[in-house]
């Protein structure tokens, strides 16, 4: 059986896809906007979407469809109820970015623990030159050997910085679901979790539970001067809360490299704030060469599972 294969979004992976193990007829678009989805995939029985919305509607009008191949982990994009009254299977990808991931959430918590970004501006301004010694005194610099990083998310990119994070010296801990009344064993209650740490970092999906998990009264319930990372999805935070507790000096620094919306509309409050200890990154955490490349494989194995009938990676 040769199935038709089309890619909504190739361009949102910059890497080589493997050749397909099976006959297959195979079409690739740069982007689709919601208007193309029908053209471009009513003759699919699988459908790859790395962030292209497959809404209730859209899957109705596609009637061949047997099959969505997520190009990411997140899923949040396609409508699984209505993927499971029409019978049709879902896979996404899995572990191949936990230790990117990772690391760029270690490097975003180093680098404001360090103010570096604070330091680049003064030095960039000229501060530095002006000095009356050797160097600048300037933002405090902290050691994270000895400091509590709460990690909200247990799963593979989480248990990662875990073992980044000890190695450096630092105390981890793992914070229970929000909505939890009672803490699991390796786990500790959320607000006293957020009341620990020095810094929290974000690794959960973003579902109806935990969107707008982190606004103005846990910002406030974290430790004075504490940092925020998040590596997972924009949702999970309330922007505006977050820019009012770094400019009232609540929070010591904030580390995203998502938002709310993607790609960010140029008035989102993160990007307007131009803060010292705001670093923004543009969803790049995922995207070294290496993971990338085992994205590539793993989407193709997926789909290859699929036609042999096997379930892997399969969320429906």
């Amino acid at each position: 059986m040769t199935h038709s294969v089309v890619f909504l979004d190739r361009d949102s992976l910059p890497v080589p896809v493997p050749v397909f193990g099976f006959p297959v007829h195979y079409r690739e678009y740069p982007a689709t906007a919601a208007h193309e989805l029908a053209a471009h995939a009513a003759e699919a029985d699988v459908v790859i979407s790395n962030k292209v919305p497959l809404s209730r509607e859209t899957i109705a009008g596609l009637p061949k469809l047997k099959l969505i191949a997520i190009a990411a982990t997140g899923y949040n994009h396609v409508d699984l109820d209505a993927c499971r009254e029409r019978g049709v299977a879902v896979c996404n990808i899995r572990h191949y970015g936990d230790h990117t991931v990772a690391e760029h959430a270690f490097m975003l918590m180093m680098a404001l623990m360090k103010n570096l970004p604070a330091y680049q501006r003064d030095v960039a301004a000229g501060v530095w030159s002006q000095s009356r010694q050797f160097c600048h005194f300037g933002a405090p610099i902290r050691e994270v050997r000895g400091a509590t990083l709460a990690i909200v998310g247990s799963g593979g990119i989480g248990g990662r910085l875990a073992e980044m994070a000890r190695a450096f010296g630092m105390e981890v801990v793992f914070a229970e679901r929000k909505a939890a009344r009672e803490a699991r064993e390796g786990r500790v209650p959320f607000a006293e979790a957020l009341a620990r740490a020095d810094v929290v970092s974000l690794h959960c999906p973003l579902t109806d539970e935990t969107r707008g998990m982190i606004a103005q009264p846990e910002l406030m319930a974290m430790k004075p001067g504490a940092i925020l990372i998040n590596t997972a999805r924009g949702g999970l935070v309330d922007e505006a809360d977050l820019v009012a507790a770094l400019k009232y000096g609540q929070l010591g620094g904030a580390g995203f490299d998502v938002l709310s919306s993607e790609p960010p509309s140029p008035d989102n409050p993160l990007l307007k704030a131009r803060l010292p200890n705001l670093i923004v990154t543009p969803h790049v955490g995922w995207a070294s060469g290496e993971a990338m490349s085992r994205l590539a494989a793993q989407l193709v194995a997926n789909i290859e599972a699929f036609s042999r009938g096997d379930r892997v990676n399969r969320l429906i």
